[in-house]
């Protein structure tokens, strides 16, 4: 595989679907700089992620460091754009896949959770993308990608999560038009079917996982979408395959703006033969 110029920057890249991305882009040639909170955040079970992703990917041989640092604090995500220079030498892509997802009504979220929530999920990506667009731009082109939700098309209980998530892809088109000519491709993957594993998904379950997906779809392949599917996705809209996309959602796991409701699975005794 031919990789692509320069370092990636992953936000949320320590833990979850973020770390499975980060480690699929490494093993695929990209150098990674992937970063995160090691506390606990709202909602979330990730924490103390960065040692074992570390000695994963020194045990490999893979070209990826790791830092702690917020993507909702300005100079956290300059620090990270540093690191990624210091260490790589040039920023060709970014991939933002911080996220926290408390769950509740307009009623029952604090202003404090509310702003928090758009804090890293919105704000993180505009921060993120302020910060590399120079680097991008300079260097004749470059990728970002926002990891997105079904939520951002409404979902119940989900109020403030939703509304972050929707304005996601709102910011998206928008970076996708304003650089376009610039032939910065910006692009939405969003993991879909329920069931995924991730800190956040935890989180809302107390961090049992044998309490994920009850009656979700899953996707196609009979089974909930991993980290590593999503990854994938990732891989592709970084790679020169894909150099002609840009603005696009593209939903992994599930349908375009997570339509359905997929029906459940016919049982043995009335299916058709």
């Amino acid at each position: 595989m031919t990789a692509a110029p320069g370092a990636v920057l992953v936000s949320g890249g320590t833990y979850g679907i973020g770390r499975a991305i980060s480690l699929r882009l490494a093993r695929g040639g990209w150098p990674v700089l992937a970063f995160g909170l090691e506390a606990r955040q709202p909602s979330s079970v990730a924490e103390n992620a960065i040692p074992s992703l570390l000695a994963e990917a020194a045990a490999e041989g893979l070209p990826l460091a790791a830092i702690e640092a917020d993507v909702s604090e300005e100079a956290d995500v300059a620090r990270a754009a540093d690191a990624a220079l210091a260490r790589f030498g040039a920023i060709g892509a970014v991939v933002h896949s911080a996220a926290i997802g408390p769950l509740g009504t307009v009623l029952d979220t604090p202003p404090a959770l509310w702003d928090r929530i758009h804090a890293v999920n919105l704000k993180g990506a505009y921060l993120l993308a302020r910060a590399a667009l120079p680097h991008l731009v300079s260097r004749g082109g470059g990728a970002i990608i926002l990891i997105g939700s079904g939520a951002g098309w409404g979902k119940p209980n989900m109020a403030a999560y939703a509304a972050s998530k929707g304005g996601l892809f709102a910011l998206a088109a928008a970076l996708a038009y304003d650089h376009f000519h610039q032939r910065v491709r910006v692009n939405t993957v969003v993991p879909g079917g329920g069931g995924i594993v991730s800190g956040m998904s935890l989180g809302r379950v107390g961090g049992d996982p044998a309490r994920l997906g009850r009656g979700a779809p899953g996707s196609a392949a009979g089974r909930p979408v991993r980290g590593e599917d999503v990854a994938e996705a990732v891989a592709f809209l970084l790679s020169p395959a894909a150099e002609t996309i840009s603005g696009t959602i593209l939903d992994v796991g599930c349908f375009a703006h997570q339509g359905g409701p997929i029906p459940p699975a016919p049982s043995a005794q009335g299916a058709s033969p």
